[in-house]
């Protein structure tokens, strides 16, 4: 009997209730496809349970904390484990928000101008800023799915922004709002998939809700904005791809500004949604894949994968 496919999923993030669905529809997927395979909650003695399991490979449907930072991802080498996405280099390069933007910068890409501060010493008023002024977006910044995120128009709305950010003990990032277009894009091994617009019924802000709940957003694939845009997108995208050293399906989110004309890369997600909302297996589905067969080469991709170097 071949051996079974790991579905890694759930954990301990913020962001646990997404990878739950995220890994039920992995699963669905491979039974579909008739492959054998087993899900494994990441808590507890969940490397115990690899070991004793003995997977070809395993399918990592976490997002956010330690699924996506790195950590699993070296315990999955160490174990000697294949996986999908990328490795550990290019997982926490991507989740710290703060230096994934500097090596951004470093390659030419354009990204928000913005200011750092640690948990707890933010300006205790945005009269503090002396880079950006409002309106400024305001996040943690090694969090995903808009986990802590608010959009500050206002001087009276700076304190309580900061203080939802400091609750992650993380690195506070004040950048400065790029108005436009909200614009994503798929990669597959490097390959831009297409771009996508997502207009979120609540206004502007693309946030946690706006992402999950059925209809919380309308996705548009293809985005209706000019096509030397469109090529812009799918270009800076697979740049952010390799500079970071991205490795099967990631993400990149965008802001596109028609006044400027500014493309704008906001950040690169390694280990994108696989709920019935996201924006991967739509892409995907829109350049020929059903989600059967997205799921299929990401597993097969990841046992070809040789991460001796990334």
């Amino acid at each position: 009997m071949a051996r079974p496919i790991a579905v890694l999923y759930g954990g301990t993030s913020a962001e646990r209730a997404v990878s739950l669905v995220s890994g039920q529809a992995v699963a669905d997927a491979l039974m579909k496809l008739q492959v054998p395979h087993e899900m494994v909650d990441q808590t507890g003695d969940w490397i115990g349970a690899l070991k004793k399991l003995n997977p070809q490979m395993v399918f990592i449907a976490l997002h956010g904390g330690d699924g996506e930072n790195g950590t699993v991802q070296a315990v999955l080498d160490t174990l000697k484990l294949p996986y999908n996405g990328s490795g550990v280099l290019a997982s926490a390069l991507a989740m710290d928000k703060v230096k994934s933007k500097a090596l951004f910068a470093f390659h030419g890409i354009d990204v928000p101008a913005g200011e750092y501060f640690a948990p707890g010493r933010s300006p205790s008023t945005a009269e503090g800023l002396t880079k950006i002024k409002l309106p400024v977006v305001v996040k943690p910044a090694a969090q995903g799915s808009s986990v802590g995120v608010s959009i500050v128009r206002t001087a009276a709305d700076w304190s309580k922004a900061v203080k939802l950010a400091d609750q992650y003990g993380q690195t506070v990032m004040v950048e400065e709002f790029i108005p436009g277009h909200e614009l994503t894009v798929a990669l597959l091994d490097g390959k831009a998939l297409a771009v996508t617009e997502i207009l979120a019924d609540k206004g502007v802000f693309y946030d946690y809700d706006s992402k999950y709940a059925a209809g919380g957003s309308r996705h548009v694939v293809p985005a209706q904005i000019p096509a030397d845009v469109t090529e812009s997108c799918l270009r800076v995208s697979e740049q952010a791809y390799a500079a970071l050293g991205a490795a099967g399906a990631a993400r990149v989110d965008l802001r596109y500004d028609p006044a400027s004309g500014r493309v704008v890369v906001l950040e690169l997600n390694t280990l994108p949604g696989m709920t019935g909302t996201s924006l991967l297996p739509e892409q995907a589905r829109y350049t020929g894949y059903s989600f059967e067969m997205l799921i299929k080469k990401l597993v097969e991709d990841a046992l070809c994968q040789n991460r001796s170097v990334a």
